[in-house]
């Protein structure tokens, strides 16, 4: 019998914050983000679960191909552009747009022949300071990607740094907007700013002026997996979770006051307590700097996390949940756990639980609140 450990995807919860991204921003098309095998989800399945988004976006050229050979033939975007000149030949063979950030990319399609249109996104840094060609740059590199033969649409785009925080005191949406437009100006092409951030804050950030964060392409990527990049709790914008990670009570420990639990000794007892034994560590993806307090489900019931995540087994707080006994069922995070919370009492963000999800783990298809 294999290890009780096992990770649901849930291909309809990923279907259905698919469609509350369309409500939130819905005059624009949408490219799903599945890099980093769409979030831990598999690649696979995230086409399946994006199967009606208008394009699947991703960093790895690899993955792009394999959308192909999977049968995607909606359009794919490369969110980091190209590595290599010997890319380019790909971008016109398999349709694949390419973000363009810097100099060098532009020289690499300047050199290299397309005998085939390509579509690029012309990357604007409005403050983000990792890509992008900054604002007083941005026409001339416009001016160059146009001059290209072979080079069809030029869509015009940036990235928020902080569209998790309304006003940040050092850069605002706001702000970045304001770049963006500036450095722009004039410029045809469709426009690609907004992020999961943007998406979800947008109407609260510019109200009745909601028109100034124009999209004609939107880029979300944690909200279709059921988290936020921000405080605000995911169900409050109607996102479902789309992993659930579950296991089992393998051991329990009936403690007196004093004693310790686990590796360093970090927890001590402050009285009679029974703990808990769960067939899960550190390596199949749980943080090991997840401290006492982490919340955890043990038949439906909330307790915590005591002592320290360990390889392969952690230690809960059985005080209430008396009848639990082996074979218990525990839920890590998902469906009744938000991920976000899980994730900020371990001092982390979702996105970093979904993506370190280990390969041992076993992982099958259900629905939510189904498996």
């Amino acid at each position: 019998m294999p290890r009780p450990l096992h990770a649901t995807i849930h291909l309809d919860a990923m279907q259905r914050n698919l469609v509350r991204a369309r409500t939130f921003a819905p005059a624009a098309r949408i490219w799903a983000v599945v890099k980093a095998n769409a979030y831990g989800h598999g690649l696979e399945r995230g086409m399946r679960g994006f199967v009606q988004a208008d394009g699947l976006a991703l960093i790895e050229t690899e993955n792009a191909l394999r959308l192909r050979e999977l049968g995607w033939v909606k359009p794919i975007l490369l969110l980091e552009g190209i590595f290599d000149a010997s890319d380019v030949p790909l971008l016109a063979e398999y349709n694949i747009n390419s973000t363009v950030h810097c100099l060098e990319q532009i020289k690499m399609l300047e050199y290299t022949q397309l005998y085939r249109p390509i579509d690029v996104q012309l990357k604007m840094n409005t403050g983000m300071n990792r890509l992008g060609f900054r604002p007083d740059e941005f026409r001339t590199a416009y001016a160059r990607l146009r001059a290209i033969r072979g080079i069809r649409h030029i869509t015009l785009m940036t990235h928020f740094a902080n569209a998790d925080e309304l006003e940040h005191p050092r850069l605002s949406i706001g702000e970045q907007v304001r770049r963006f437009r500036q450095g722009a100006d004039g410029l045809p092409g469709e426009r690609s700013l907004s992020n999961s951030g943007g998406v979800l804050h947008q109407a609260a950030l510019f109200g009745d002026e909601a028109g100034e964060l124009h999209n004609d392409w939107v880029r979300p990527g944690i909200m279709l997996y059921g988290g936020t990049p921000g405080a605000r709790p995911a169900a409050d914008f109607g996102l479902l979770p789309t992993m659930t990670l579950k296991s089992e009570i393998i051991g329990i420990q009936e403690l007196e006051a004093g004693d310790s639990v686990g590796y360093g000794s970090r927890f001590q007892a402050p009285g009679p307590m029974t703990v808990g034994v769960v067939a899960c560590g550190y390596a199949d993806g749980y943080p090991r700097h997840a401290g006492h307090g982490t919340p955890v489900l043990v038949d439906g019931v909330r307790t915590s996390l005591v002592g320290r995540v360990s390889m392969d087994m952690m230690t809960v707080d059985l005080s209430p949940v008396p009848n639990a006994r082996v074979g218990s069922k525990v839920t890590l995070w998902g469906d009744g756990l938000p991920i976000d919370e899980v994730a900020q009492a371990a001092g982390t963000i979702g996105y970093e639980l979904m993506c370190a999800l280990a390969p041992r783990v076993r992982v099958a298809e259900g629905r939510v609140d189904s498996d």
